[in-house]
């Protein structure tokens, strides 16, 4: 809940006192409100890549770097882990409180009954070339759903909009599901209703007619752990991205396409992808010392992937979690990945090197979620498609709260360093107007 300004703070400009509100959040964030800053001195501020900027107020997810604490919606990330299903925490984010029994049953008989993939759609995907990843063609195929279903934005109904959320949420998982399947040359599974929603997408990913895939419990419970501990992080990129193009009152659609491209980039969602390449190129070398020394050079290159985070100044408690998970899973079930043990060493390494640890750079989400999706069965190339199933209800949900907001359009000022007319004099001069 937003609290009332406690006070003021006051800034000299040019002999002028402008006085610009405290605000603060539940938690007891503080910000500045600047809102009339330019209008009262004819200042902008300027903060390259947002670092010290709240661009919105919102309710969804709260986080404290310092002491590494994540929640959605007011619940720790450990009790949401523990007690209860992704599709839960997707009803929670969008909906704002954790379903009832009535809630959920409907919620799941939503996700069923939009499951399933328009037909005249299913043959776009023979006109992907055989190697395009798989995250271009969802980004693809989102955008093309608009010309499939009504589009929704801000003067939908609620009823239209929570129909659309629930396509959204699962037939995504299908397209992704079908993506994997002609990347590799299957026919594509269809969703069954009688499956779980994570059930679901590992069943439509590796079942085969010659070959019918076993659905483990164990495999299921450690997919809802990933997509819930992914299911949204607050004003990161992609969610800007959401944010950014939702607020010129594009169909959601469109904008949840925005979010899946913000999401490609390997600084971003591909950073899991990144580590497993880092790690693989780690095993064939076999000197860890070589690649830290390496990533505290200045002037190379390499940067350790899965270490340091933006906001995190402690362990990430998404990081957390799923290294303790990644242990017990792969000793559970046998399955030995060299790339664990090339992990601990990097991070035993890491932890104990003064350089990381004065710069507070600890293991991210990214660090073992690949490792663990390895031994799920998902393809490396799959990873970033993971990651977006995941967070597709945190997107949908900061998308809802927009428009239920006031927001205007946004549109960023600049500080402009180009040419001034003084530089350009005269390179107009011999040039003939074009003729009217």
């Amino acid at each position: 809940m937003k609290q009332e300004s406690p006070g003021y703070v006051v800034l000299g400009v040019e002999g002028k006192s402008v006085r610009l509100p405290v605000v603060v959040g539940s938690e007891g964030e503080k910000g500045i409100d600047i809102g009339a800053l330019r209008r009262e001195t004819g200042y902008v501020t300027l903060d390259p890549s947002f670092m010290n900027t709240a661009a919105c107020y919102s309710s969804i997810t709260f986080i404290d770097g310092e002491k590494g604490i994540l929640r959605y919606r007011g619940i720790p990330i450990e009790e949401l882990v523990r007690k209860t299903m992704f599709v839960e925490v997707a009803y929670l984010l969008v909906h704002g409180e954790l379903p009832n029994e009535e809630q959920r049953r409907n919620f799941s008989a939503m996700l069923n009954i939009n499951s399933m993939l328009h037909e005249d759609m299913r043959h776009f995907f023979d006109h992907f070339p055989r190697g395009a990843h798989p995250m271009h063609i969802l980004s693809t195929m989102i955008n093309a759903l608009a010309a499939f279903y009504p589009n929704v934005d801000l003067k939908s109904l609620s009823e239209d909009i929570d129909q659309s959320t629930a396509r959204l949420i699962s037939i995504v998982r299908t397209m992704a599901a079908f993506a994997y399947k002609k990347s590799i040359g299957e026919p594509v599974v269809y969703p069954r209703h009688d499956l779980s929603y994570c059930a679901n997408f590992l069943n439509m990913m590796f079942d085969s007619p010659v070959k019918p895939y076993q659905i483990h419990p164990d495999a299921v419970r450690i997919l809802n752990m990933l997509f819930i501990l992914h299911a949204d992080h607050e004003q990161n990129c992609s969610t800007t991205a959401v944010r950014t193009i939702g607020s010129a009152q594009v169909n959601l659609y469109a904008t949840i396409s925005a979010g899946i491209s913000a999401l490609s980039g390997p600084l971003h969602g591909g950073a899991n992808q990144a580590v497993i390449e880092m790690l693989k190129m780690i095993q064939q070398d076999g000197n860890v010392k070589k690649f830290l020394d390496m990533a505290k050079d200045k002037n190379n290159p390499f940067r350790l992937m899965g270490f340091g985070h933006r906001v995190y100044k402690t362990y990430d408690p998404r990081a957390a979690i799923i290294k303790r998970e990644c242990h017990a899973y792969l000793e559970r079930t046998h399955y030995s990945d060299p790339l664990l043990d090339v992990a601990r060493e990097v991070e035993e390494a890491a932890l104990s090197d003064p350089y990381f640890i004065e710069r507070n750079l600890y293991p991210n989400v990214d660090f073992y979620t690949g490792i663990l999706y390895r031994a799920l069965g998902i393809p490396e190339n799959m990873f970033t498609v993971m990651f977006a199933l995941a967070r597709l209800p945190g997107w949908i949900a900061h998308w809802k709260e927009m428009i239920g907001s006031e927001t205007k359009i946004v549109r960023p000022r600049q500080i402009y360093i180009g040419k001034t007319p003084v530089e350009t004099a005269g390179v107009m001069e011999n040039r003939e107007p074009l003729l009217q």
